[in-house]
């Protein structure tokens, strides 16, 4: 670490076991995950504040090179747990851990992307009203059932209507085993 670790115990005197335990878990977040420029950890002891009584407040604030931050703030409340200090500091070593491991995952471009659902427009509907076709923007066509159609919205289809579908390959060629209107995201 460039700059030695800031620790500030707030409404509680100085604590060596727990400053021990807080350098001991900065260094394993800089050993895991690489260098720490900097790093200040406010230890809020219990009842110095009304609306949280009995626990333990840790906040975290870690520098990063290239100007990333990860900062945990936010202690629960409500959750008795945090009346251990040990406990405290774990719980607020694991959220920062659990963000370095994000900062890392970006860093080497393992984010996972959801790729948009495939849209079409619908072409053929059934005399009978049991089924349709959709077109894609790249000219294939796929089956579609009343039954994969959310929302009871078969009856709201007509030609032209553009929709959204989550597309399979069934017995007899690509099917859409959900199709939605627009504006309909909810699940059957």
């Amino acid at each position: 670490m460039e700059t030695p670790i800031e620790i500030d115990f707030q409404g509680m005197d100085v604590n060596p076991m727990m400053r021990e335990a807080i350098v001991d878990r900065i260094a394993m977040l800089e050993e895991r995950f690489g260098r720490i420029t900097a790093g200040r950890i406010v230890v809020i002891g219990p009842g110095s504040h009304h609306q949280t009584g009995g626990v333990y407040q840790i906040h975290i604030r870690l520098a990063l090179p290239n100007g990333r931050e990860v900062n945990i703030a936010k202690t629960p409340t409500n959750d008795e747990r945090h009346a251990d200090p040990s406990y405290a500091i774990n719980d607020a070593f694991k959220r920062a851990r659990r963000r370095l491991q994000d900062h890392a995952r970006k860093l080497q471009g393992k984010v996972k992307t959801h790729e948009p659902e495939p849209s079409g427009t619908v072409t053929q509907i059934d005399a009978g009203g049991e089924f349709g076709f959709i077109t894609t923007p790249d000219e294939r066509e796929i089956y579609f059932h009343r039954n994969s159609v959310l929302n009871d919205g078969f009856s709201r289809l007509s030609i032209g209507t553009r929709v959204t579908f989550a597309e399979e390959q069934g017995e007899k060629g690509l099917q859409a085993s959900t199709v939605r209107l627009p504006g309909k995201h909810s699940l059957r």
